[in-house]
């Protein structure tokens, strides 16, 4: 399969080789949960990593779920919380597969999508969907990474480039309701951002 395997990730965070952790959770997160927009709940962290967002969730009182397939990350997630004293269920498994035994009232999505290779975003939207309850919200950060070989048809990542028109075919209005664009731009510090975007769920 082309792209980034298991052992990809497993060798970057064992060597804390992992250029796009910020070292604290979102400061998007931080806006949504001091709005208010988004309130305690049952939510779904796929590709957790280092587990910032996990952390900042259990504080603010969620019932959360970490999920990524690297031991390493998941390690690392369980430590944080331990050292917090927080608790939250932290999973290792492969997001394109794993269900929850329920489903969830929302979705956090900002590393998971991104380093997949976009052969599976398909089958990983299909995931997103099944996860939520109808109802359900999906708070997505969609990287932004162009590349100049895109110019002549290459796939350059991780992190793969979520252009938003590709986002919107992605995760079709038949399944999402879009709120109107403009979407805030977040800064990233490797100089990439992201568009923050909240789907909901169609029943």
């Amino acid at each position: 399969m082309a792209g980034p395997n298991r052992e990809f990730w497993e060798q970057r965070f064992e060597s804390r080789h992992t250029p796009w952790d910020r070292g604290a959770a979102s400061p998007q997160l931080e806006l949504w949960l001091a709005s208010g927009v988004l309130a305690p709940c049952r939510i779904l962290v796929p590709g957790c990593g280092s587990g910032y967002e996990v952390e900042a969730l259990a504080r603010a009182g969620f019932e959360v779920t970490g999920l990524d397939y690297a031991a390493a990350a998941v390690n690392r997630t369980r430590a944080r919380l331990e050292a917090s004293g927080l608790a939250a269920q932290v999973v290792q498994a492969d997001a394109l597969q794993w269900q929850p035994a329920a489903p969830v009232d929302a979705v956090y999505e900002q590393t998971c999508l991104c380093a997949l290779y976009p052969d599976q975003w398909t089958q990983y939207a299909a995931q997103l969907h099944q996860w939520l309850s109808p109802g359900g919200q999906l708070f997505a950060l969609f990287m932004q990474a162009p590349r100049a070989g895109a110019a002549q048809g290459l796939i350059e990542g991780p992190p793969y480039h979520c252009d938003i028109n590709a986002m919107r075919a992605l995760l079709d209005a038949a399944h999402w309701d879009w709120p109107r664009p403009p979407y805030d731009r977040v800064p990233h510090p490797a100089g990439i951002a992201e568009l923050a975007v909240i789907l909901t769920r169609r029943q």
